[in-house]
């Protein structure tokens, strides 16, 4: 009663602290991050190893399982590990415990990191270390394309101008772009020349380290000046690179001219972007933390118009798979309801009340107590998503409980003739007690959320917060600002009473209010009817409450269950898997394909965008963020977005899809993969919504378990788009080296193995050299490297000529030191908390 009487004696204090709450929300709204989602916080660190060319069971064994065993050791809090080996590229995700400290695990992890580069092989580089998160997905993708500039244009324009001015967004991650082609220095050997003059691809590379230097000079003091040195240690155009002199035969030089070709050129492609059939690049960019959504694509949009006159001359951005629509329209969409519910709740108590000015005080402490829950919400650190505001919007109906039973109390006593200060007094002290326990019952309910664990902690601990918070507001304002704003507006005058205005003319509204309450009457009769029938017959109605109670629980038997309602955003993502090893280039042939089938289904009408996504991308970073399940040349990932109006759901394409590739596309493998933001974040990083995984000490045994798993699985009622992400038919070539001919003929297996590796992954692992174009100040690549198109037959590769190490040794080709054979390998080796693990 103390606050009442407070509340009645110092009424400006709380209206001017209503007012302080209104308008400070606006600021405090246009600070707080909005997002689909509330922050899915799972500490979790990935570690991308790269070593070009080196074949995925040599990643496992060589780095993967002996980084896992010593993050296993060192670091700590680690709740478990998963690993991904592949082609040159391992990703080794670290989840932690849900109260691990992640810069502590950051610093031990970086450090383990380094440490272990002692043990691993030569050339390895220290690894890129990602905070990775669940709601690490991405928000919006441009797509580069021209009819005049180049592939390699394109990547390098992408990969070196907009993705670091990307990168200055508060909250955005951009990976190296998908698609396009590596800008690189190429050396491209001729195996013919090099064969011919005694050399091999060994001798080129050193030649390169040798002539091509990155050293410092220094200064000299002539006289009064001091002189800064400069030297042509580096040739300053690609052409000079030709001109290097690679080794002295008898008085005759040799030039790299003579045996290899120098150019601006690429690296082998490994990944390759269409959209809607045209070549270009596909950059991704992921929204991290608890970072707005609505933010990072609103600068996203502003700084590539900003930035729009510096592009050259043919480029064209294209934004694919907004996000922001899709987060945009659904918290339109809650806000949309929530203000339904607030007026049709406001209309149903003007019709019980009868009043405008006690409905009015009541609809004033509606929004006054969603603002605070708003407040209190951002000082928690909390964000603008669909469930804080659909806790506010299941919330509206039962705030207006404190304020209605308050004012309809005062008015119960403004009615007995008390004074209006009198009567608000009486009236809040009557229902004092039954009002907070009302309250405190409602948020009792919602307190079991606060101890959930895991992702369910922090998807509904958001939205009992909302909704706890704006019941203890409704009470504070139903002790405060109710009791004020009756003061002022409400008196025993107000009060309307039938029988002293008989005959009178009265208004609409009046006589429409009259009519609900003896509608309302006649319906309560009834109920207290049917009420004393149901007493008078206590066994039959029991039982058969009990009967109806039983049927309803038999309705679980057909009722799905799922962790979220599905939703359908107008995207559609089909991962194709063609026969392992496939090139990149049928691949893409292959899609295009798919593509036509697409058009078929779906009417070319209702598409806006098909995005192709073909093979591995560049950098490991990429497979870090993405979900897609990429393994290797072989697959693609398709994107479709349809348009709002179409004639199917999205989910009836996909279902008239599936059969249309399979029937159309025998041997290969086809299967959806969550394309809408809300789907993605609640897979929680895996491509599927259920991940199954089989692990032990036996690869081989894991995954004929699995094999054997999945073929049953396809069986149950309702499963679909049921595969085993790994793959075990890799064609590989197997090269034995006779160990005993090469050292008969001083050489080395080094030797053998080092002239492979130059040929056919280059050189820039094991010996990194660099250009520096004086255009644009960046440093290139440079690689010595077989061209592709001259290693396309067996016996082009058996060719490929070895040098020894040692002086005085006669050079050899390939096919004499090595026995060549076919065999099969994984494409991929998983691993989960350090075993072979098949999904």
């Amino acid at each position: 009663m103390w606050i009442v009487r407070l509340a009645l004696q110092r009424p400006y204090t709380f209206i001017v602290m209503a007012l302080v709450i209104v308008l400070l929300t606006p600021l405090v709204l246009m600070r707080t991050p909005t997002d689909i989602f509330p922050e899915i916080n799972i500490p979790v660190i990935s570690l991308v190893w790269t070593f070009t060319g080196l074949e995925p069971q040599e990643m496992e064994q060589r780095i993967t399982g002996n980084v896992e065993r010593g993050i296993a050791t060192l670091v700590n809090d680690v709740e478990h590990t998963e690993s991904q080996s592949l082609n040159g590229v391992a990703v080794i995700k670290i989840y932690f415990q849900p109260n691990a400290n992640i810069q502590t695990a950051l610093a031990q992890t970086g450090a383990i990191s380094q440490t272990f580069l002692r043990f691993l092989p030569p050339g390895t580089t220290p690894p890129l270390v990602i905070i990775y998160s669940a709601s690490t997905v991405p928000v919006i993708q441009l797509g580069l394309t021209s009819d005049t500039l180049s592939e390699q244009q394109l990547f390098d324009f992408g990969n070196n101008f907009i993705r670091t001015q990307l990168a200055t967004i508060q909250g955005a991650a951009t990976p190296f772009p998908y698609g396009g082609k590596q800008r690189l220095v190429s050396v491209d050997t001729d195996p013919a020349a090099l064969q011919s003059k005694g050399l091999s691809a060994v001798d080129i590379v050193n030649a390169v380290n040798q002539q091509n230097l990155i050293l410092p000079t220094g200064t000299a003091k002539l006289g009064t000046l001091e002189y800064t040195v400069e030297m042509n240690g580096s040739p300053r155009t690609v052409n000079e690179l030709n001109d290097l002199p690679v080794k002295t035969v008898k008085g005759a030089t040799i030039y790299m001219k003579d045996v290899a070709h120098i150019r601006d050129g690429f690296s082998p492609q490994t990944n390759a972007v269409l959209a809607n059939g045209q070549r270009g690049v596909l950059m991704s960019i992921y929204k991290t933390g608890n970072a707005s959504t609505l933010d990072i694509v609103d600068k996203v949009k502003a700084m590539l118009v900003y930035n729009a006159a510096s592009y050259p001359e043919g480029l064209k951005v294209t934004q694919f798979f907004d996000q922001s629509l899709f987060v945009r329209a659904s918290i339109q969409g809650v806000l949309r309801e929530a203000l339904i519910a607030a007026v049709l709740t406001a209309i149903m108590i003007l019709l019980f009340l009868g009043n405008w000015k006690s409905t009015l005080i009541i609809a004033i402490s509606i929004p006054l107590s969603i603002l605070v829950s708003i407040l209190l919400l951002s000082a928690l650190g909390e964000t603008i998503n669909i469930m804080t505001l659909g806790g506010l919007a299941l919330a509206v109906g039962i705030l207006v409980d404190d304020a209605t039973v308050e004012i309809e109390n005062i008015n119960r006593n403004l009615a007995m003739g008390k004074e209006t200060v009198q009567a608000i007094l009486d009236g809040a002290q009557q229902i004092a007690v039954p009002a907070f326990v009302s309250t405190l019952c409602i948020c009792i309910v919602f307190i079991p959320m606060l101890f959930l664990s895991g992702v369910a902690k922090y998807l509904f601990v958001p939205l009992a917060e909302a909704v706890i918070f704006a019941m203890l507001a409704s009470y504070m304002w139903s002790r405060t600002i109710v009791p004020t704003l009756a003061m002022y507006l409400l008196s025993a005058e107000d009060e309307y009473h039938a029988e002293e205005h008989a005959g009178e003319k009265q208004g609409l509204f009046r006589r429409y209010q009259q009519k609900f309450e003896h509608a309302f009457e006649r319906f309560r009769d009834g109920y207290r009817n049917a009420l004393e029938w149901a007493l008078g017959i206590p066994r039959v109605f029991v039982a058969a409450f009990l009967g109806f109670c039983f049927l309803s629980t038999t309705l679980v038997l057909v009722l799905g269950r799922d962790f979220f309602p599905s939703v359908d955003a107008g995207q559609i993502r089909l991962h194709m898997r063609a026969r392992t090893g496939l090139r990149i280039e049928e691949t893409a042939r292959l899609a295009d394909q798919v593509n036509q089938t697409i058009r078929q289904v779906i009417p070319r009408n209702e598409i806006v965008t098909v995005l192709d996504n073909i093979g591995l991308p560049y950098s490991g970073i990429n497979l870090s963020y993405s979900n897609a399940g990429t393994i290797g040349s072989s697959d693609a990932e398709i994107l479709v977005q349809l348009k709002g109006e179409r004639g199917k759901g999205t989910s009836d394409y996909i279902n008239d899809l599936r059969g249309v590739l399979a029937q159309q596309y025998p041997g290969v493998q086809f299967f959806f993969q969550p394309a809408d933001i809300v789907t993605q974040i609640l897979n929680f990083g895996t491509p599927a919504p259920i991940d199954v995984a089989i692990t032990g000490a036996n690869q081989q045994g894991n995954y004929a378990v699995a094999q054997k798993l999945a073929s049953e699985m396809r069986h149950i009622p309702g499963a679909v788009d049921v595969h085993v992400q790994q793959a075990f038919d890799s064609p590989t070539l197997y090269m034995n080296i006779d160990r005993t001919r090469a050292q008969s003929i001083g050489m080395q297996a080094r030797d053998v193995a080092q002239n492979v590796l130059v040929s056919l992954s280059s050189s820039f692992q094991t010996a990194p050299t660099f250009w520096l174009d004086p255009k644009n100040g960046i440093n290139y690549n440079v690689a010595v490297q077989t061209p592709q198109y001259r290693v396309d037959t067996y016996q082009a590769l058996q060719n490929t000529p070895v040098n020894a190490s040692t002086p005085g040794s006669a050079p050899q080709i390939l096919g004499n030191l090595v026995t060549t054979t076919t065999t099969a390998r994984p494409a991929s080796v998983s691993h989960y908390n350090a075993k072979f693990s098949s999904r």
